[in-house]
C-alpha cells in the first residue's frame, strides 16, 4: 500500500469513531446536517467527481463520503477543510464547521450550554457527583459509563465531548461568577481509578484557585442541612431574570417563577453558610490529594 493510500485508510477509520453518528432524535441536528451533506453533494457533482474520487482526494473512504452526503454522519471539521479546498468552494463549505460543530452535542447540552454561556452567575450545589464545569475528561468519562442503561460508544463520546466543550466558559473573557458547594464523599470517591482522582483533585484546585471560581466542601460530619434532597442549580443572567433546578422538588424540571427560584436561594444560602469556607475547603482538597 502507497504511503498516501495508508493515510487515507488511517483518516478513514478516525472518521468512523464513535461519536460522530447522527442522533436520530434530535430533528433540528440531524435537519442541520442533512443540509450540509446536500450541500457538499452538489459541490462534488458540480465539479464532476465521482464520490470515489472525491473521497480520495480528501482522505476519506468512498462509504464515509456517502453517509455524510446523506446526513448520515456528521462531518469532522477537517473533513469540511479538506471538502472545500478540493471542490474549490472558496470558504463556503468550511464556513459550515460552526453549524456541525454545535450539533455533535445532544440537544439537551446545548440547550443547557446556551444557557450557561448567557448567565452571569451560577450556583451550584452537587449531593452525588462533581458539577460538569469542574469535571476533568477522564472522571467525565468514568462518570458516564456508570450510568444504566448504558450509553452506545457513539452516545458515551457524543456526551463527553459536549461536556468538555461546555467548559470553554470558565476561560471567556467576561468572567461568570461561579459558587460551588460539593459534598466531602465527592472528594474521596476514587472515580475511574486513583490516578483519575488525582487529577481531578489536582484541577479543582486549579479551578478554585481563580478569583471569579468559589468551590466550597460541606464536610461529610453536617447532616443537617437543606442540600439531602439532592442538587440544586440557579443561573442568573443579565437581564435580572433566573433559572433553578432542584432534585426533589418541581419534577427536576427547569423553574423561572421568582417564588420558586427565591426558594432555592434561600437553601444555597444556607448550604453555602455551613459549608467551609474557600480557603479552608481548596486546604481540604490539598489534603485529601496528599492521601490518595
Amino acid at each position: 500500500m502507497s504511503v498516501d493510500g495508508a493515510g487515507a485508510e488511517r483518516r478513514g477509520d478516525e472518521a468512523d469513531e464513535p461519536g460522530w453518528d447522527v442522533d436520530p432524535d434530535d430533528e433540528s441536528g440531524a435537519a442541520v446536517v442533512a443540509a450540509v451533506g446536500r450541500q457538499i453533494k452538489a459541490w462534488r457533482e458540480s465539479a464532476g467527481m465521482r464520490a470515489c474520487e472525491f473521497g480520495a482526494a480528501i482522505g476519506y473512504g468512498e462509504d464515509l463520503v456517502y453517509k455524510v452526503e446523506g446526513g448520515r454522519r456528521i462531518p469532522r471539521p477537517e473533513f469540511l477543510d479538506k471538502s472545500d479546498e478540493v471542490l474549490g468552494a472558496g470558504g463556503k463549505i468550511a464556513m459550515m464547521k460552526g453549524d456541525v460543530a454545535e450539533v455533535r452535542y445532544p440537544k439537551k447540552v446545548r440547550d443547557l450550554a446556551k444557557l450557561e454561556a448567557k448567565a452571569v452567575e451560577l450556583l451550584s450545589y452537587g449531593s452525588h457527583a462533581l458539577h460538569g464545569l469542574l469535571q476533568t475528561a477522564a472522571h467525565a468519562r468514568a462518570l458516564l459509563g456508570t450510568r444504566r442503561p448504558a450509553y452506545s460508544a457513539d452516545e458515551l463520546e457524543r456526551m463527553l465531548a459536549a461536556r468538555m466543550a461546555r467548559q470553554s466558559i470558565l476561560d471567556r473573557p467576561a468572567a461568570l461568577d461561579l459558587s460551588f458547594v460539593l459534598e466531602e464523599a465527592t472528594l474521596r470517591r476514587p472515580t475511574g481509578g486513583t490516578m483519575v482522582q488525582r487529577q481531578q483533585l489536582e484541577r479543582l484546585l486549579e479551578v478554585g484557585g481563580r478569583r471569579n471560581i468559589e468551590i466550597q466542601v460541606m464536610p461529610m460530619s453536617r447532616w443537617d442541612h437543606p442540600g439531602t434532597g439532592g442538587r440544586i442549580q440557579v443561573l442568573k443572567f443579565g437581564d435580572g431574570s433566573a433559572m433553578g433546578r432542584t432534585d426533589d422538588e418541581y419534577g427536576g424540571r427547569p423553574i423561572s417563577d421568582p417564588r420558586q427560584l427565591r426558594v432555592l436561594e434561600l437553601r444555597y444560602g444556607i448550604i453555602r453558610a455551613q459549608a467551609l469556607p474557600p480557603g479552608e475547603s481548596l486546604a481540604l482538597i490539598d489534603e485529601v490529594l496528599g492521601e490518595t
